[in-house]
């Protein structure tokens, strides 16, 4: 689905860190247009909740929960500096699943956590949930339990729309920009793809600004983030060739096997009913890439 520009459309310029990946580096500035035609979700709320065997969950049972995620991440966790109004697919999906929890909108207490600061978060109590582009991997696992994955990301590609670029296998003397000191940037630079410049960037949207100005050839990270930056440039697209997987889960404290188990049914419930769905076509389909098919949740 195309992200249609009209008078409706506020350009919204946000200078705050730019997120690399979820394993990489964040970096400086980034912007947001906010599509005020596009569809309110909202979320029935489980009043009967009950995730008694939890110790987080029964801490806040009544009160408030307290979730992490990004601020600067178009189409994925952004927060509007006027409003305040948090919007994005890892937003949406945060709502879901506080909703089968019982918590509705007026009860979640949203907090911006760095990706450095993730892990002591959760383990502090700082947040209860934390989702914005967490990979999960077995090195995380140590110090926190993980919900998930609610989506499967992939290294990718965005490119102009009258692009030759088609996969990974047609960057041999291409130039790609990335943010310096991400995952992305170092696996682009392997011999194999054969770029003749890797540039780094302090943040996506200097790279995005580098391929509109035709200092680059093509952007590289997250699927998802470039989903969201393709939504709000009419001239962009994601070629839709992941060469990496990245499963994002729902990152909680460790040993709260009930919360775990919790948040896992409330993924499967907004699967199978169409919000999953619904909330990703307003958010990242924007990009005009359809829908994947929802990963399966890991019960490890």
């Amino acid at each position: 689905m195309k992200l249609r520009k009209t008078a409706a459309a506020a350009v919204v310029v946000l200078a705050l860190t730019a997120t690399a990946t979820a394993c990489g580096k964040e970096g400086s500035p980034d912007e947001d247009k906010k599509d005020k035609n596009a569809p309110k979700l909202s979320y029935k709320v489980n009043s009967a909740a009950d995730v008694k065997d939890s110790p987080v969950w029964s801490k806040v049972k009544g009160k408030t929960i307290t979730i992490g995620t990004k601020a600067d991440q178009p189409n994925l966790g952004y927060e509007d500096p006027s409003t305040k109004e948090r919007s994005g697919f890892d937003v949406e999906v945060a709502r879901m699943i506080a909703a089968e929890l019982g918590f509705d909108e007026k009860h979640i207490e949203w907090r911006t956590v760095p990706s450095e600061a993730r892990e002591t978060q959760i383990s502090s109590g700082g947040v209860q949930l934390y989702l914005g582009t967490y990979t999960i991997n077995d090195e995380r696992k140590k110090q926190v339990d993980f919900g998930g994955p609610y989506y499967l990301a992939g290294q990718d590609l965005l490119v102009k729309k009258d692009s030759d670029i088609a996969g990974p296998e047609d960057l041999k003397g291409k130039k790609v920009c990335s943010v310096t000191g991400s995952t992305p940037l170092k696996r682009i630079k392997e011999k194999k793809y054969g770029v003749s410049k890797a540039k780094a960037q302090q943040g996506y949207q200097l790279c995005v600004q580098d391929l509109n100005n035709g200092q680059v050839d093509a952007v590289t990270t997250d699927d998802s983030i470039l989903k969201g930056y393709a939504g709000q440039n009419d001239g962009l697209k994601v070629v839709g060739k992941p060469f990496s997987q990245e499963p994002y889960g729902v990152g909680l404290k460790k040993g709260d096997d009930a919360l775990r188990e919790a948040v896992n049914k409330a993924i499967e419930v907004h699967q199978k009913n169409g919000n999953w769905k619904k909330a990703y076509d307003a958010t990242l389909g924007k990009s005009g890439v359809a829908a994947p098919t929802p990963p399966k949740v890991d019960r490890y």
